[in-house]
């Protein structure tokens, strides 16, 4: 996530150069055409065109925002639900299951980043064997995320038969695991459900014919300064379709998507000093990026 104060213009132009030099060089050509040639330019009612382009433009923003928004806000319920999970294992579980405690709390610190590389299309072993250590079974599950899940709820219900809490607590404890679930079941809603194809490629087709009937409809107005208007205008509708296809996956690993990477290590020294053990440092912005 981009946590600099200057926008990234430069970013957007290198993804949109190849485009703008194609473009600017039509621009040239009608430009050259319109001045060497009899025939009038047409009258093209652009102000209808690039008005409703707007609005497609508009809706589509919109919709990948939300679909980044709603990522965060699953993602700040998982914080606050590690928390409270942490504080319930540690409440509830006597002194004497002081291992239990422990392990259940480090395996949430794995959840969490399983969880993370999951959504990243990365793999999760890593993370996960540095924090439980050796070999870890759930690896060997599809989802490894739900399958700590999965394991940590049967580790409660062995604390109930043992005597250590009992069946209130559990379902307390069962409650935090069940949000947890829901949230990890949102972000993989998100991940898994890309925009609808009308939403992503139409919006493509109407700019790139906005954008080369452009100079036709400006020429006759801004003459030999039309290939630098038109394509100063063309710049600003590719760079908003941008915007668009940059927020529609908030978990795709880009400067433009969430820094779980901050989030997971947050909650990683929350748990941590939650057990009395040193956190880990934050993680820091690397050139305006946060990551």
């Amino acid at each position: 996530m981009i946590v600099g104060q200057s926008p990234r213009i430069r970013k957007s132009f290198q993804k949109a150069w190849s485009a703008l030099i194609a473009l600017f060089l039509w621009d040239l050509a009608v430009t050259i055409f319109y001045f060497i040639s009899p025939f009038p330019a047409p009258a093209l009612p652009l102000t209808i065109f690039g008005t409703a382009l707007a609005l497609i433009l508009g809706f589509r923003v919109n919709s990948a925002y939300q679909r980044w928004w709603e990522g965060r806000i699953l993602w700040g319920a998982m914080v606050n639900a590690s928390r409270s999970y942490a504080r319930v294992v540690l409440a509830y579980l006597p002194d004497r299951a002081a291992a239990l405690k422990a392990e259940l709390i480090e395996r949430q610190i794995a959840y969490v980043h399983a969880l993370r590389c999951q959504l990243r299309r990365q793999d999760p072993a890593p993370d996960m064997q540095r924090v439980l250590g050796g070999d870890v079974p759930e690896l060997e599950r599809r989802n490894p995320a739900n399958g700590l899940l999965d394991g940590s709820a049967r580790r409660i219900g062995h604390a109930v038969r043992q005597g250590w809490i009992d069946t209130i607590q559990q379902s307390q404890m069962e409650r935090v695991l069940v949000d947890m679930a829901n949230a990890q079941g949102g972000m993989e809603r998100l991940k898994n459900t890309p925009l609808p194809a009308q939403y992503r490629s139409f919006p493509k087709y109407f700019i790139r014919l906005f954008c080369v009937l452009l100079p036709i409809g400006l020429v006759e107005t801004l003459g030999i300064a039309t290939p630098v208007g038109s394509a100063v205008a063309s710049f600003m509708y590719l760079a908003v379709l941008q915007i668009g296809d940059d927020l529609v996956d908030p978990f795709a690993n880009s400067i433009h998507d969430l820094p779980l990477n901050s989030v997971t290590t947050m909650i990683e020294g929350d748990l941590n000093q939650a057990l009395g053990r040193p956190a880990p440092p934050p993680v820091q912005p690397e050139d305006g990026v946060l990551w």
